[in-house]
């Protein structure tokens, strides 16, 4: 599947609904590349209490967002990764006809097979999309984003986030588990 690039260089796929329900791996940065949250050494962490707190926004998502459920994620000293679950459903069970890929064995994943991505949260000229869905994964990831940068301004921590926020769909239950892993590793792996 090719990606187009919208003119405002956004990798967005243009006619995708960022609602629907499924897995969307994520992954948040500090601007600059500040290491804001937490300093690792030998795999060990030790968070700051912007750290702290960015850990307790990311598990409060599903107390904003009710139809969503947080899997596996992890602080780093300058970004954050994460996966989301979108599960929204008609209050007699799961909308199957919503997820964005349902195989028998129950897991949820994009109906597609090729690598489904996008980079959001810019500046958009003019009206080049509609409001912000509620529900979609903008509106969720900008809700964390905002509560962290409320409590550093609150504490009078110097700090801010990159405009952007990287996203991509998780498309079958052997990726699933690789992000997972990934996400696991990634303060073992640390070394800057």
């Amino acid at each position: 599947m090719s990606k187009k690039l919208h003119h405002n260089g956004s990798i967005r796929l243009k006619h995708y609904d960022y609602s629907r329900n499924g897995f969307y791996f994520i992954t948040i940065c500090a601007k600059n590349r500040e290491n804001y949250f937490c300093e690792i050494n030998k795999g060990k962490i030790k968070y700051t209490e912007l750290g702290k707190t960015a850990i307790k926004c990311w598990a409060e998502i599903p107390k904003h967002f009710p139809f969503v459920a947080s899997d596996e994620f992890v602080i780093m000293p300058d970004h954050v990764h994460g996966i989301i679950f979108i599960n929204k459903t008609d209050g007699v069970g799961v909308r199957n006809d919503d997820f964005v890929g349902v195989r028998n064995d129950g897991f949820v994943g994009p109906r597609n097979d090729g690598f489904v991505g996008a980079c959001h949260g810019m500046r958009l000229q003019g009206n080049v999309f509609s409001k912000p869905k509620h529900g979609s994964l903008w509106t969720i990831i900008n809700h964390f984003k905002g509560s962290v940068t409320r409590y550093a301004n609150q504490n009078k921590i110097s700090f801010a986030w990159q405009p952007r926020y990287y996203e991509h769909i998780v498309r079958n239950e052997n990726e699933l588990n690789r992000i997972r892993r990934y996400i696991r590793n990634n303060p073992i792996v640390w070394h800057r």
